[in-house]
């Protein structure tokens, strides 16, 4: 009987002490801020307690080095800079990037108090219609670079997020199943048929009905001050994860912001690269 206490008491000795909180992710990694080191200067960002999963996988991501070397791929200024495809780190001047990631996504957690306000880190997802869960990419991430905005603008943001929550409910209603499978078949095609084109009416006409039926939702009194005052775009709320934000670089991201890139498809002409991404000690800023 004491044998067998006292192996009880050292396996609860032994999870009690274990360091680990997730794979690739030490509990001490929980006390610390992101550096995000780039040949333009250096980002210093918070990740949020409340979304766990996200801040379990980028802080995993760090620990592996996964993040040095790859680029900024799309860059528009006075909305956001976006990086995180591994397939950048070693792409051609002349490569389309965005569509690399690690085999996984990650469940969405949009929370109410986390908005997109200048300096949020969102994750990056695919839409609706192939993505009505609305799951993250497992890798590639934004930060928020648009500056202080009009009312008339917010209220645009306002009314593109309930345009989104509608779509959304009509894209998961089992009812339209039939209806989104055909439209995203078609989709796949990338070409404007005659097909696809009824298909999108019929889906616009769904969303109108439920946008007349749905309870709207309204941007909180102090989120559109920020918005007012700081920057931010709105019309991604609700929409996409918001896990951290930026504490000190918010002059680097504005630089970056501002580099020359590709009409076609956003891309720097010149790389913007990611020397390395780091764990520090907290302090205030």
């Amino acid at each position: 009987m004491k044998r067998i206490l006292s192996i009880i008491i050292v396996l609860l000795a032994f999870y009690g002490c274990n360091p680990w909180i997730a794979d690739g992710v030490r509990k001490r990694d929980l006390n610390r801020d992101i550096e995000l080191v780039t040949d333009k200067g250096s980002v210093i960002f918070r990740l949020y307690d409340e979304t766990p999963l996200h801040r379990n996988n980028f802080l995993k991501l760090v620990n592996q080095s996964f993040y040095d070397s790859i680029i900024f791929h799309r860059v528009i200024n006075n909305f956001l800079i976006q990086t995180g495809d591994p397939e950048s780190k070693h792409a051609l001047p002349d490569a389309s990037l965005g569509n690399g990631e690690l085999p996984y996504v990650i469940p969405a957690e949009i929370k109410k108090q986390y908005f997109h306000k200048r300096g949020a880190v969102n994750a990056a997802r695919t839409g609706d219609l192939e993505n009505p869960e609305q799951a993250s990419s497992s890798t590639q991430f934004t930060f928020i670079q648009r500056k202080a905005l009009s009312d008339s603008l917010i209220d645009v943001g306002e009314k593109r997020i309930n345009y989104y929550r509608a779509y959304n409910h009509v894209v998961r209603n089992a009812a339209n199943q039939k209806l989104v499978s055909r439209l995203r078949q078609l989709g796949l095609a990338e070409s404007k048929n005659d097909s696809l084109l009824i298909l999108e009416s019929q889906i616009n006409d769904l969303v109108k009905t439920e946008l007349a039926q749905m309870v709207p939702y309204r941007i909180p009194a102090e989120h559109r001050q920020v918005y007012r005052t700081i920057g931010g775009s709105p019309h991604l709320d609700q929409n996409y994860t918001v896990f951290g934000e930026v504490l000190k670089g918010m002059d680097v991201v504005d630089q970056i912001a501002g580099v020359e890139t590709r009409k076609t498809d956003d891309r720097p002409v010149k790389d913007v690269r990611i020397i390395k991404v780091q764990l520090i000690k907290r302090k205030r800023y």
